[in-house]
């Protein structure tokens, strides 16, 4: 049985949209005042669960909108801007006040806000030890550079606000570098305060494995692999994930999950699609399947073909997701498939060819599939990477990133399915944030 979500966060909890700050209060929860000045446990745990529940909203706009742009799918339901806007139909450009990137954004800053508030009560608290302080400290800059980095991913060269703690004074926009590097001294940060640390809360059983100090840290190594990765640092990379949970022999699906529930005010999984619905579906772009290898296992696991195809806005489809079996079918948050392909990618990218290929056999046997036998250059591993990144984590919110750091998020890599489509590279600084 999966641990739930309390269907109420924490009472007078603030959250971020945009510049614009509001407080909500709940009457029968705490208020922010009491949260800040003298916090009992109970409202430092709640914190917690607001915050863990909180990492999944705008997941699945962050994924569709993204996919669309790299070629990896499309969204066919009643919104015209999910095949117009990003595909840029007709020299349509991306608006900068929109869902596909306000939906990410704001949830992601709202989950920064419930982090920067719980690092405040931890620090005006005398309800929990010091080690049980730096617990809740390393969980909440944890979980602030998970969220911060899916919209680094997404604004790209705009960077991204950090300093968000004073509403009324933001810090600014950092450029692309400066981003990389605050997103990974947070992890850092809380590397360190996890030595010696308590974890005196409870988090869901999507963290079944990763609940302690010791286990936490690793999934905190594994994002900064992912993070450093994205940033091109690849021998910071190599470092991240020798020290997180890779296990070049153990099962490829080990990892921390996001979870649903159909509890009241629960979640669902907003990636799950009836099958063969003709509306509101996750389509398989047809590059996709038509680039697929014989007997690989990926293909019958992730993508459905459909009894009709179905087409919309001029774009067609054979096969729609199949990613996740039901409405509460948990969501990797990061898994051991995905750190074995760091793995091979840092070492690709520091020239070690030998440990690379061994890396990528472990990800090609686990899909079926035999060793590689390809040449063994770096150009030709870049290219046997990005195709295992493709199927291994295909509508998980990483292709667009991935070609865009080997310049390959143009006309010359991906089709162009309509005349006067475009290809764009990153999202737009939504307009509330005023620069």
């Amino acid at each position: 049985m999966k641990t739930l979500f309390l269907p109420l966060l924490a009472g007078g909890l603030l959250f971020l949209t945009g510049c614009e700050i509001d407080e909500q209060f709940d009457p029968n929860g705490p208020s922010i005042n009491s949260v800040l000045s003298d916090a009992t446990k109970v409202e430092l745990d709640l914190l917690v669960t607001a915050i863990e529940a909180g990492i999944r909203n705008g997941y699945a706009g962050y994924v569709t909108a993204s996919g669309t742009i790299a070629r990896e799918l499309y969204i066919f339901d009643a919104d015209p801007r999910n095949t117009e806007d990003l595909l840029g139909k007709e020299d349509i450009v991306l608006d900068n006040n929109t869902f596909y990137i306000t939906g990410p954004f704001n949830s992601s800053y709202r989950v920064v806000k419930n982090a920067n508030i719980l690092l405040e009560a931890v620090d005006n608290t005398s309800s929990v030890s010091e080690a049980e302080k730096d617990g809740y400290r390393a969980f909440a800059n944890t979980m602030k550079a998970l969220v911060l980095s899916r919209v680094l991913d997404l604004l790209g060269d705009n960077g991204i606000r950090v300093d968000v703690a004073d509403p009324n004074n933001l810090g600014p926009f950092l450029s692309r570098d400066e981003s990389y590097s605050a997103l990974l001294g947070l992890l850092d940060e809380a590397d360190a305060q996890l030595q010696g640390a308590d974890f005196g809360f409870t988090l869901s059983t999507g963290f079944e494995g990763f609940d302690t100090p010791e286990t936490f840290q690793e999934f905190n190594r594994a994002l900064a692999a992912r993070i450093a990765t994205h940033g091109e640092r690849y021998d910071e990379a190599l470092t991240y994930v020798n020290e997180s949970f890779l296990d070049l022999d153990g099962d490829l699906s080990v990892g921390p999950e996001m979870i649903f529930s159909a509890a009241a005010g629960d979640l669902l999984n907003p990636l799950f699609k009836t099958p063969g619905q003709s509306g509101d579906q996750i389509i398989v772009h047809p590059r996709i399947i038509a680039d697929t290898t014989a007997g690989d296992l990926r293909v019958d696991e992730k993508f459905r073909l459909r009894q009709q195809s179905t087409s919309q806005d001029n774009l067609n489809g054979d096969y729609e997701t199949a990613l996740y079996p039901s409405a509460t079918s948990p969501i990797d948050i990061i898994r051991n498939e995905e750190l074995v392909l760091i793995y091979a990618e840092a070492n690709i990218n520091r020239n070690d060819l030998g440990t690379a290929v061994e890396a990528l056999n472990v990800v090609r046997n686990a899909a079926g599939l035999a060793d590689y036998d390809g040449e063994v250059t770096q150009d030709a591993l870049i290219d046997e990477l990005l195709y295992q990144r493709t199927y291994s984590l295909w509508s998980e919110g990483h292709l667009m990133f991935d070609l865009r750091r080997y310049g390959r998020l143009n006309a010359q890599f991906l089709p162009i399915d309509r005349e006067g489509d475009d290809i764009f590279v990153q999202f737009p600084i939504p307009l509330a944030e005023g620069v």
